[in-house]
């Protein structure tokens, strides 16, 4: 077990790295570049047994996870709600980097099994992938839209030839980055028996498959509730006293609650099991979307117990 003091938080930026060492309390802001990761690098080794820990920060900090990974030194992505949430039950009201980057340390102390390490190569590449196709269906999504609306105002000629020339241009890019995608799947034994397992599940399609590998590497290794909270698909309670609140759903990883849902509208239809499961609540009165959320969840829970269990899926073992 690490040493609470041998702690090290940084609040990562586009241009800068505030650090704080719990240690000796020190606080030092280097460059968010090559340079200041390998001074990082060198303060960590000064001193046995280090783990560090930062926010998720929309990709800024992946080049630092990327060097502290390759130096064998523990680094963790930290989930920011959590932090947000630490820092109010310590009465914490101001902001600075500096100020983030010591409750960083002091989170870690409070919370050693928090946080992710860096998935391996092939994951990040296949993650990048899955995230682009989704920018590039948007783009494709929203020119859709702007072509209907000029079509209702009317518009030139000449702009139509261009919104063809563009949406040609997105389709071929998505179909080359889904070949890509199922090349970075096949390159690799486990992320290809594990793509193979995943699409034997009615409503769980290349898209989906692919993105629960690489979103959620923890699959397999973790309990279904785990994993439902980790997608934000868990039910959170509100309860206090006589009172009763509506369970809600939310937080979590966002592109793997979306595409679980898109991937549920299919399987309460042609999934055998989760059709009956549909079927139950909706005799129950519950709602569409209660409905949809629940095999949702339910799918995810098949999910990991495939992975677990290294399967393909069968109807009468996934009830």
């Amino acid at each position: 077990m690490i040493a609470q003091d041998r702690l090290v938080g940084i609040d990562v930026s586009r241009d800068h790295l505030d650090v704080f060492c719990l240690w000796d309390s020190r606080h030092l802001r280097l460059p968010n570049a090559t340079a200041g990761h390998i001074e990082l690098v060198a303060i960590c080794q000064s001193c046995q047994g280090v783990r560090v820990g930062f926010e998720a920060t929309g990709g800024f900090e992946w080049a630092l996870w990327e060097t502290l990974a390759s130096a064998e030194i523990d680094a963790r992505q930290l989930p920011p709600a959590q932090i947000k949430w630490f820092a109010a039950s310590r009465g914490s009201q101001a902001k600075t980097d500096r100020i983030d980057a010591e409750l960083i340390a002091r989170f870690m102390a409070f919370r050693p099994d928090a946080g992710r390490r860096l998935p391996a190569e092939n994951l990040r590449l296949l993650r990048s992938l899955t995230t682009k196709r989704g920018q590039l269906v948007e783009m494709r999504k929203r020119l859709v839209c702007q072509i209907k609306a000029r079509n209702r105002c009317g518009g030139a000629e000449d702009l139509a030839a261009m919104d063809k020339q563009l949406g040609t241009l997105l389709s071929a890019q998505i179909a080359n980055t889904e070949q890509r995608i199922e090349q970075t799947l096949r390159a690799n034994n486990m992320t290809c028996n594990r793509a193979r397992a995943l699409r034997s599940v009615p409503g769980i399609g290349p898209v989906t498959s692919a993105i629960l590998i690489a979103e959620m590497p923890e699959l397999g290794l973790i309990t279904g509730e785990t994993a439902a909270a980790l997608a934000g698909l868990a039910p959170i309670a509100r309860d206090s006293g006589m009172l009763r609140g509506k369970r809600s759903i939310g937080g979590g990883r966002r592109q793997v609650r979306h595409v679980l849902f898109q991937a549920a509208l299919v399987a309460a239809q042609h999934n055998p099991t989760l059709k009956c499961f549909a079927a139950r609540l909706k005799s129950r009165g519950k709602p569409h979307k209660v409905i949809i959320v629940a095999v949702a969840r339910k799918l995810l829970t098949i999910a990991n117990a495939i992975c677990r269990n290294d399967v393909q899926w069968v109807p009468s073992t996934a009830n």
